[in-house]
C-alpha cells in the first residue's frame, strides 16, 4: 500500500489540504473528505481505510464502496440508508460496522464522496 504524505494547506484555503497518495495530488477538506470525487483512484480508498483503523479489507467493503460511488455518479447525490440496504443487501447495522466511523464518517470518506456537511437535503 502506498504511504500517504502529510497534508499541507492549499494556499489561500485554510480548510483545504493537498495530499499525495499513490503518486497523485488530491485536495481534501478540513475533515478529510475529498473535494472532488473524480480524483479518487482505488488506492486512495485503501490508504484512507488504513488511516481510519480498518484492519481487514475485503470484497464486502469494495461492494459497498463501489455501490456508493456508482449511485453518486448516477444520481448526483449519495444514497440514503434505504438505498444502501437494498443495493448491497445488508442490514444497516452490518453496513455501519464495516468501517470505523460508520457509513457517513467512514465509508463515505473512503469512497471519496463529499462531506455530509456540504450536501444539501
Amino acid at each position: 500500500m502506498a504511504k500517504a504524505e502529510e497534508p499541507c494547506p492549499l494556499s489561500g484555503h485554510p480548510n483545504r489540504k493537498v495530499r499525495t497518495i499513490a503518486g497523485a495530488q488530491i485536495v481534501f477538506d478540513g475533515e478529510g473528505f475529498l473535494r472532488n470525487p473524480e480524483d479518487w483512484p482505488e488506492e486512495v480508498a485503501r490508504s484512507l481505510a488504513a488511516e481510519s483503523g480498518l484492519k481487514e479489507w475485503g470484497e464486502t467493503h469494495w461492494q459497498l464502496i463501489r455501490f456508493m460511488r456508482a449511485y453518486y455518479f448516477q444520481h448526483g447525490c449519495v444514497p440514503m440508508n434505504r438505498d444502501l440496504k437494498a443495493g448491497v443487501k445488508m442490514t444497516l447495522m452490518d453496513l455501519e460496522a464495516l468501517f470505523p466511523g460508520g457509513i457517513r464518517g467512514g465509508a463515505r470518506r473512503v469512497a471519496g464522496l463529499p462531506n455530509p456537511k456540504t450536501c444539501a437535503g
